[in-house]
């Protein structure tokens, strides 16, 4: 008889985990990267291919990238502490901001570089076929590269470590470019390798501002996308308890994000209660969507958004307290006082010893004469009187 197989989901990888397995792939690229670059730089200088040399200074900075996302990784697994409340997580999103800015730096000046010789086409050496070679080399490894990096990356979710294959991809694409370039140049036309070097130099400069531009967005705390939005919103309301929602905020925190939400709850429940149904909404967005780092569950008896119904506008629990007391006069001392901001006014629900209403109706007598003591009141909408039954 066959036996099942039980298939059960993968543990979520810890912090260390995935710094350290991003450490691992990152040193691939490294070594990948010194090589191409040294083989890129001295051949390119030998061979007169401004294109190839172009392109070694483009695996420079995709060495620099690599030891910067070595720094960051280690960096963002340190827990949280008093300095950084919500973890390390953006020294990624900080690297990846100084990456896009040093590639546009790169790119700009590359262009530049090669704008300038093309006006001065006449001078040049003419390139020789050792570049070829190498250039037909570096798109190889450098796609093999992307290739490993990517499947590293999309595995821990991990936002730098995406940039990072995404600037090795584009790396292997300006290298077809140069290939071209050098090959035309060995045809006679010299000004192509010039024309490649250009356009390389374009490319790095346009991934940079992306990368740049990316990271800004997350420092400047912008939302996730509306339908992941939406997808966490959903998650929200299907809480048992939750009547409804509003002001629900998200960011981004590296490779995870940060959500914040007002939850409508029924306005007579307990404090703790409360509690309870925000604590389950917040345990239900963790387990239903990974990518989600914390939540924090802001929770109300009504949709607050009217700022009219704002419950500071309404006195304080110590001033009705001290104006109930004249309210009150021939009533004994409560047991308990409840206060519920609601509607903007306040509703007050008075709890008295078993013995003191004979019956009922005597309570109800008394709940009436409250009400024509307020009925001017600026605060006060109404006063309801209790008592806990006699023990038989």
């Amino acid at each position: 008889m066959a036996q099942g197989h039980h298939h059960h989901a993968p543990a979520r990888a810890t912090p260390a985990d995935r710094a350290a397995e991003a450490q691992r792939a990152t040193w691939v690229s490294v070594v990948v990267n010194l090589v191409m670059t040294t083989a890129q730089l001295v051949v390119g200088w030998f061979a007169h291919s401004q294109s190839l040399i172009a392109h070694g200074l483009h695996s420079f900075s995709d060495l620099l990238s690599d030891f910067l996302v070595i720094y960051a990784s280690r960096q963002s697994v340190h827990p949280a502490d008093a300095a950084h409340p919500y973890g390390h997580a953006r020294v990624e999103t900080a690297a990846t901001l100084i990456l896009g800015a040093s590639l546009g730096l790169i790119g700009g000046g590359i262009l530049w570089e090669s704008g300038m010789r093309l006006q001065h086409v006449e001078v040049l050496v003419p390139v020789e076929i050792s570049a070829f070679w190498v250039a037909i080399a570096t798109v190889v490894a450098k796609e093999g590269l992307y290739r490993f990096l990517i499947r590293v990356a999309e595995r821990l979710r991990s936002q730098l470590l995406i940039a990072n294959a995404l600037h090795t991809r584009a790396d292997a694409a300006s290298a077809l470019v140069v290939v071209v370039g050098i090959g035309g140049a060995l045809l006679g036309w010299g000004f192509l390798d010039l024309l490649a070097a250009a356009l390389m130099g374009f490319m790095i400069l346009r991934m940079g501002v992306g990368l740049a531009w990316g990271a800004l967005k997350e420092l400047i705390d912008t939302g996730l996308d509306e339908s992941q939005v939406e997808a966490i919103r959903k998650t929200l309301l299907a809480t048992p308890g939750v009547l409804g929602l509003h002001e629900l905020r998200t960011r981004r925190m590296a490779h995870q994000a940060l959500v914040d939400a007002h939850v409508q709850v029924d306005a007579r429940i307990s404090v703790s209660e409360g509690h309870r149904i925000a604590e389950s909404a917040r345990a239900r967005v963790l387990r239903e969507h990974p990518e989600v780092l914390d939540v924090l569950v802001h929770i109300d008896p009504e949709d607050d958004l009217d700022p009219d119904l704002a419950a500071t506008r309404l006195p304080s629990r110590e001033v009705l307290l001290d104006e109930l007391a004249a309210l009150l006069v021939d009533l004994p001392t409560p047991e308990r006082v409840m206060l519920h901001y609601l509607g903007g006014r306040v509703e007050v629900e008075i709890f008295l010893a078993h013995d003191f209403f004979a019956d009922i109706s005597t309570l109800r007598s008394a709940e009436g004469a409250l009400a024509e003591r307020i009925k001017d009141h600026p605060s006060i909408r109404s006063i309801s009187l209790n008592f806990r039954a006699a023990p038989n």
